[in-house]
């Protein structure tokens, strides 16, 4: 049996119920070994009056038939007193019948005494067969003696199973008096014997010594069991022995012993007269004798019982107060068990997260209020308990170092982020200068190049200041489309000419979440691109939901196993706390965190027939009518700079949208070439794309035009003169670009929009800034 799992209380009670109930099998077994002898003893009365006092009427009814059968036998005629005592003893043994078969003395008997009543009826039941063999002289002397003798010896057998009493003396007592029974019974038989050879003049073959044995036994017993009666018994019986009528028949008997033959002038009457005395004399102590040792057993068996009581009662109480100690002392152990159980399963469950969970929220945590002193006592479940105080509070000051630790960590997290965004910011704004100020298209290709770095480290900081629990800076006032929105997300990922932009319906995203959604889609625009061949595409659609709007991202590379694909989708679902141990996908904690601040639904799909598709859903309230063309614009969050890159990378501003209508899929690798303002003197022009943009063409002469060497004085170009030849390049811009619309509205059938006006350029910003 295995009790290691069981519960404390089960544990006592097992441990309570098991010396207990040991006591208590003690107890009744004590209580049953003192009841039964109170009980025999009590029986004792009830042996005297239901088979004693009955039984000895019989034995002294059948002694006085047998002596009347062997005086009829020994003459020649029947005796009419024997029929007269044939009715006494038949009226004797039948009140005997009543009383062996009656319930007191059958429930009062033990298995032995039992067996001797049964033994006791059967005999008796074969006296009236005797009397007939009898009547009809089938029996000589010696043959109705042993008849009679037999059936007296088995109430004498009876009488003795009836002297079981517990008491040591009473017992002894009750054993000489049967012996003096029978002692008695001897003496009767000796008469028997003796009158027999009276009637018939002379003794029958061996009937002396039939007779002298009978006296040597008698005389024997008798003297055998007064030694076993009481000082006073013995006392009273000698003085019946110095009686007359006894002197006479010890003398008689002696006569008799020492004369093989009946003597010629033996005294009969005086053999009548004395043995008649005698055997009274004897059964009148035996009835005495029994008298008093029932009388003596009642006071006996009432002192046993009350000793039992006393006993019985005393054993109750002491197993009722081991019962209480033992419920006490389990209670209390039970419930201070339970109270060091409890405490830690709520410090575990309940308080410790709580503390956590106030302390990740910036709440100041009081570690003595949270985990106060606990008093379990001064044992070793005290010992136990202050150990586990102790634990608590380290437990706290752990969680609240810990979280400190993480804040820090944050801190410090944020303070490098912003630090690398305003150095990324300012190398931006740098950039813009130099690609004003260059010429020449290899150069201008090349800042390209360090453009878009720049602008992927710029996302890398962002996602610093997104796991710090900070919110990047960038912001947009205005809604901005859908497609671009995807387009400025393509721009940050390095394998941009990868991309393949699909069908995007025409929609807008509200300003407030369009650079999280950005974020957002590069993140796992880049994911597609890292995590497939290198030779694959990977397709970018939108399409509009009946509760929203919804992204699709599809690589074609070896997908994620469903196992990884559940556990990658239960971390987008929520925004999970950033585990330094999980850096393998970071880029899931910062599309958890851009998806959790919007309520965006991020989603891995398996993809057909191999890789992954992520499904972006935005919610109904971030989608919006798709703005005019020309209406994006930066917001006052000092965003100027990232408009413009927009402008730059995504043609943000450019000429009219084409979506639906292009009869092939939109090339990202085309938008690196698209420039501001087409600088005419560099030996690039702008020329008309597909979807209306401009676009920059190489144009070398045959010759390379030499560059001019750096003058050591300053430009003698007056302002009228650099305003001309800015206004020249940003008409010849504004022409390019209408040409281009006209020539998409000729290829779609579409009604041209009206040309744009041409706007002043506006100066850079140093810096951007982070909200």
């Amino acid at each position: 049996m295995n009790t290691r799992d069981w519960p404390i209380r089960a544990k006592l009670t097992a441990l309570v119920i098991g010396p207990v109930t040991a006591l208590l099998a003690l107890w009744i077994f004590a209580t049953t070994l003192t009841f039964g002898p109170a009980l025999d003893l009590l029986a004792a009365r009830t042996y005297l009056y239901d088979l004693g006092r009955p039984g000895e009427a019989v034995v002294a009814e059948l002694q006085r038939e047998r002596r009347l059968s062997v005086v009829q036998l020994a003459g020649d005629a029947a005796l009419p007193a024997l029929a007269e005592q044939r009715v006494r003893t038949d009226r004797t043994v039948a009140e005997l019948r009543r009383r062996v078969d009656g319930e007191a003395l059958r429930d009062a008997a033990d298995g032995l005494l039992d067996a001797r009543l049964d033994q006791l009826v059967s005999a008796l039941d074969a006296l009236p067969a005797g009397r007939g063999f009898i009547d009809t002289r089938k029996v000589d002397r010696a043959g109705a003696i042993g008849l009679y003798s037999g059936m007296i010896s088995s109430a004498f057998q009876a009488f003795s199973a009836m002297a079981a009493l517990p008491d040591t003396q009473l017992n002894r007592e009750a054993l000489a008096l049967t012996a003096l029974g029978r002692a008695r019974e001897l003496l009767g038989q000796t008469d028997a014997l003796l009158a027999g050879a009276i009637t018939a003049g002379r003794y029958a073959e061996g009937e002396h010594a039939q007779l002298v044995r009978t006296i040597d036994n008698g005389r024997f017993l008798a003297e055998d069991a007064v030694a076993d009666l009481p000082a006073g018994e013995r006392a009273e019986y000698q003085r019946l022995t110095e009686a007359a009528d006894f002197v006479r028949l010890r003398a008689l008997e002696d006569l008799l012993i020492r004369s093989p033959e009946l003597p010629a002038r033996f005294d009969v009457a005086g053999w009548e007269a004395s043995q008649t005395g005698v055997w009274r004399s004897m059964r009148d102590f035996e009835l005495r004798g029994a008298d008093g040792l029932a009388e003596r057993s009642v006071p006996m068996a009432v002192g046993i019982l009350v000793r039992l009581g006393a006993a019985g009662v005393l054993g109750l109480l002491a197993i009722v107060f081991c019962v209480l100690v033992a419920l006490r002392v389990g209670r209390s152990l039970a419930r201070r068990l339970t109270g060091v159980r409890t405490a830690a399963l709520e410090m575990a469950e309940h308080r410790l997260p709580d503390v956590v969970t106030r302390l990740r929220r910036g709440e100041e945590v009081d570690v003595a209020a949270e985990a106060p002193e606990l008093d379990h006592g001064g044992d070793e479940i005290g010992e136990v308990g202050r150990a586990f105080n102790e634990m608590r509070r380290t437990a706290l000051q752990s969680a609240v170092d810990e979280v400190t630790l993480r804040r820090g960590l944050n801190e410090v997290f944020l303070n490098i982020a912003r630090r690398s965004q305003g150095l990324v910011h300012r190398q931006l704004a740098l950039l813009d200068r130099l690609e004003r100020q260059t010429e020449d298209p290899d150069e201008l290709a090349g800042l390209f190049q360090v453009d878009h770095l720049a602008t992927r480290l710029r996302r890398h900081a962002e996602d610093l200041v997104i796991l710090a629990g900070a919110a990047p800076g960038r912001g947009w006032r205005n809604p901005v489309a859908a497609v671009d929105v995807v387009r400025g997300a393509i721009s940050e990922v390095e394998s941009y000419d990868r991309v393949d932009v699909g069908e995007v319906p025409p929609a807008g995203v509200l300003g407030r979440a369009v650079g999280d959604v950005i974020h957002l889609l590069a993140e796992l625009v880049e994911n597609a691109t890292t995590f497939s061949p290198p030779a694959s595409r990977v397709d970018v659609t939108g399409r509009a939901t009946p509760d929203g709007y919804a992204f699709e991202i599809t690589d074609h590379g070896l997908g994620m196993s469903p196992p990884a694909l559940a556990a990658a989708n239960r971390k987008l679902s929520r925004s999970p706390e950033f585990d330094p141990a999980d850096s393998a996908r970071l880029g899931h904690f910062v599309v958890a965190r851009l998806a959790a601040r919007h309520g965006v639904r991020v989603e891995l799909r398996p993809g057909t027939p191999g890789g992954v598709t992520a499904v972006v859903h935005l919610p109904a309230d971030l989608i919006t009518d798709e703005p005019a063309l020309g209406s994006t614009g930066p917001g006052p969050r000092g965003a100027a700079s990232d408009g413009r890159r927009m402008a730059k990378v995504t043609r943000l501003g450019a000429a009219p949208r084409t979506r639906a209508g292009r009869a092939g899929r939109e090339r990202a690798d085309s938008a690196v070439v698209a420039l501001p303002a087409a600088r005419t003197s560099s030996g690039v022009e702008p020329a008309a794309d597909g979807d209306g943009l401009p676009r920059r063409v190489r144009r070398r002469g045959t010759v390379a035009r030499p560059r001019p060497a750096p003058a050591d004085a300053p430009s003698s170009r007056t302002p009228d003169e650099a305003r001309q030849a800015m206004s020249a390049l940003q008409a010849g811009t504004a022409r390019g670009r209408r040409d281009g619309a006209r020539a998409a509205d000729a290829a779609t059938g579409t009604v041209p929009s009206p040309p744009e006006p041409v706007r002043a350029p506006q100066p850079p910003t140093a810096t951007e800034r982070d909200a």
